[in-house]
C-alpha cells in the first residue's frame, strides 16, 4: 500500500499497518492482502465479488478486519460479504470503506454484508465510512447490512460516517429468534450539499428478543438527511428506536418511525428529537474563552461521541 492507502486504512480501521489475526484488505477493487487463523477462514466467492468469513463454533477473543480502500478516481466497486459465525462465539469484526478521490469522476462503493449468527454467539461489528479528495468527483457509498440472529445470539453494531461522503443510502435489516438481541448505534454528519438516508427494518420474531436502534446525526450547510425506522414486534419482545439530530445553517432533517405490534406482549417505543444547538450551551462554553465556532465544534464532538 502507498501512503494514501495507509492513511485511509487508519481512518476506517484504526490501523497503521496490517493487523494481527484474520484480515482481508481490498484496494481499488482487488485483493491486496489476507490472513486466516486456525478458527477464522476467509474464502473468495466464485460467483460474484466478495468473500465468505467462516468462524468456528466456540471462537472467543478473536477479531476480523475487512477494510475496503479506493484511491483511484472514478472506480465503481461492489462486494457481497457473508459472515458465518458459529455457536458460542465472542468475536469483533471491523469493516468500513475509505475513498480518496482527486479526480472529476464519481467514486462509488456498495457493499452488502450478511450475517448468520449462531446460537448464543456474541458479535461486535464496527463499520466506518470516510471520504476525502481535492478534485470535483463525488464520493458515494451505499452499505447494506442484513443480520440473522439465532436463539440467544447478540450483535452490537457501531456505524460511523462523519466526513467526505456526498451521497449515501444506508440499509440495515435484522430478524431475531428467541432471546436474541440487536444493538445498533449510528453516527452521521453531513455538510455542504451532501445527502444521507438511513433505513432500518427489524423483525422481532422470537420470544424474549430485543432491539435497540439509536441514530445520532448532525446536518450542516445545505445537506439533507432522512431517517426511516421500522420495528415489527411479532412475539413477546422489546423494541426501541431513537433518532436524535442537530440541525444547523440551511440543512434539512426528517424522521419517519414506524412501529407495528403483532403480539399483545410486544413492547415498542420510539423517540425522536431534531433541533438546533441550545443557546445556553454556546454561552457557557464561550464564557470559558472559546469562540462561537470552537464552542459549536465541542458540542458536536460530544454529541457524536
Amino acid at each position: 500500500m502507498d501512503l494514501i492507502q495507509k492513511s485511509l486504512l487508519q481512518q476506517v480501521a484504526g490501523l497503521h499497518d496490517v493487523p494481527e489475526g484474520a484480515y482481508n484488505i481490498r484496494v481499488n477493487g482487488q485483493l491486496d492482502s489476507r490472513n486466516t487463523t486456525a478458527n477464522i477462514d476467509i474464502v473468495t466467492k466464485e460467483d460474484k465479488p466478495g468473500i465468505d468469513i467462516i468462524i468456528k463454533p466456540g471462537t472467543k477473543n478473536e477479531s476480523v478486519h475487512i477494510p475496503v480502500l479506493l484511491s483511484k478516481s472514478g472506480l465503481q466497486d461492489m462486494v457481497y460479504n457473508d459472515f458465518y459465525i458459529g455457536e458460542d462465539c465472542d468475536v469483533t469484526i471491523v469493516a468500513g470503506c475509505g475513498i480518496h478521490n482527486c479526480g472529476v469522476d464519481t467514486s462509488k462503493h456498495d457493499g452488502i454484508h450478511t450475517f448468520y449468527i449462531g446460537k448464543n454467539a456474541k458479535v461486535k461489528y464496527i463499520e466506518r465510512h470516510y471520504g476525502e479528495g481535492d478534485g470535483n468527483g463525488e464520493n458515494i457509498m451505499n452499505p447494506e447490512t442484513i443480520v440473522h440472529l439465532e436463539e440467544g445470539a447478540s450483535m452490537e453494531m457501531e456505524t460511523t460516517q462523519i466526513k467526505g461522503i456526498d451521497s449515501t443510502v444506508r440499509k440495515t435489516g435484522g430478524d431475531l429468534k428467541d432471546n436474541a438481541s440487536l444493538e445498533i448505534r449510528e453516527k452521521i454528519m453531513t455538510h455542504g450539499k451532501q445527502y444521507a438516508k438511513t433505513d432500518f427494518v427489524v423483525d422481532l420474531n422470537g420470544k424474549g428478543c430485543s432491539a435497540n436502534v439509536v441514530s445520532r446525526s448532525v446536518a450542516r450547510d445545505q445537506s439533507r438527511q432522512e431517517f426511516f425506522s421500522t420495528i415489527n414486534g411479532n412475539n413477546e419482545c422489546k423494541g426501541h428506536s431513537e433518532c436524535d439530530a442537530i440541525i444547523m445553517d440551511s440543512a434539512s432533517v426528517s424522521a419517519s418511525p414506524k412501529l407495528t405490534a403483532n403480539n399483545i406482549d410486544a413492547n415498542l417505543i420510539h423517540e425522536a428529537a431534531i433541533g438546533k444547538i441550545a443557546g445556553e450551551q454556546l454561552v457557557k462554553l464561550m464564557t470559558l474563552g472559546l469562540t462561537e465556532a470552537e464552542a459549536e465544534e465541542q458540542i458536536i464532538n460530544g454529541f457524536l461521541k
